[in-house]
């Protein structure tokens, strides 16, 4: 079994530069609770696909199979594994059947931000490899649309192998860029997910280099162009009264905060607060931003969940 990191490792082995940004943004006592939780053991978690199957038989699955596990207050499809590892849930008929999803739990709240509804026209503008996409299928019982679009081919593959693997029928899956759909089918969505490409900071976990190998402040700002392009074509892309809700895995201001105070002031989006009792959520941090930031909702990692920033907006016209 992996052993639980030191501060004093995080300290040692995380950017040198990723640490400096981290103390300037937040205070200590939280960048202290954020490095512990870099440094914990992260638990599998997983959701019920409920388009092909249901809650009870896979607490039936786990009673007869002794795995031990707990339920999350705030998500009746998603469940915490105590002992087992995402390669053995893997081997499970109920995984490869795909009755069952893994996704980190940080993940799952986007799509409960947005919360679609049955019937509706849906965008996902970067959706590999597909977990809010089967996600928001299974919400919406797989009656309306959703395109869900992808950049990358091959990642566009898995996304299409995902889709079909669990049964979302009324996903169609299109290879291309993200920052076209807006203007090429304008007013369209009822509500659009622009769960973007990020720096990853909310995924780092001490002791696995692959986490933190590509990370640098030139990717952040890199990230941070394409994110207003993307946050441009949702927008363009929802008809009024639509809901849009952009998401994050990272932590720092400049992909997170600044981006929807710069929507604010570009678009004419208004931010709404995300009904979601989630323990040890934070509100977003607005001192010297618009004040609506603060309606957004930052989840830092533990072992339970990934670090992940969410804001749910409302186009007005």
């Amino acid at each position: 079994m992996a052993r639980t990191a030191s501060i004093g490792e995080a300290r040692q082995r995380l950017p040198a530069e990723f640490l400096e940004s981290l103390s300037e943004v937040f205070p200590q006592a939280l960048s202290e609770s954020i490095l512990r939780g870099m440094c914990a053991r992260r638990h599998a978690t997983l959701r019920v696909n409920t388009l092909r199957a249901a809650t009870g038989g896979l607490l039936g699955f786990f009673r007869a199979q002794g795995i031990k596990h707990r339920r999350v207050p705030w998500c009746a499809e998603a469940f915490i594994l105590s002992e087992e590892r995402e390669r053995q849930v893997q081997e499970w008929d109920w995984y490869r059947e795909g009755r069952l999803y893994l996704q980190s739990l940080s993940s799952m709240v986007p799509a409960i931000a947005l919360d679609p509804r049955p019937g509706e026209r849906v965008l996902d503008l970067a959706a590999a490899p597909g977990s809010k996409t089967t996600q928001m299928a299974a919400m919406m019982d797989n009656s309306g649309s959703i395109l869900a679009v992808e950049l990358d081919a091959v990642r566009s593959q898995r996304l299409s192998y995902n889709v079909a693997l669990l049964g979302c029928s009324m996903v169609e899956v299109r290879t291309g860029r993200g920052e076209k759909i807006g203007d090429e089918m304008p007013g369209t969505f009822d509500r659009v997910l622009v769960d973007v490409p990020c720096s990853g900071e909310g995924r780092f976990i001490v002791g696995e280099p692959a986490s933190t190998r590509a990370w640098s402040r030139r990717l952040i700002a890199d990230r941070a162009r394409l994110q207003r392009r993307l946050v441009a074509s949702g927008f363009r892309a929802l008809r009024p009264g639509g809901v849009m809700v952009y998401s994050t895995c990272t932590l720092n201001l400049e992909e997170n905060e600044k981006i929807i105070d710069w929507a604010l002031d570009s678009f004419a989006l208004e931010t709404e607060k995300i009904q979601i009792a989630i323990p040890g959520s934070f509100s977003g941090m607005c001192r010297g931003l618009d004040p609506g930031v603060s309606k957004a909702l930052r989840l830092f990692p533990d072992a339970d969940k990934e670090g992940f920033f969410i804001c749910r907006l409302r186009r007005t016209r």
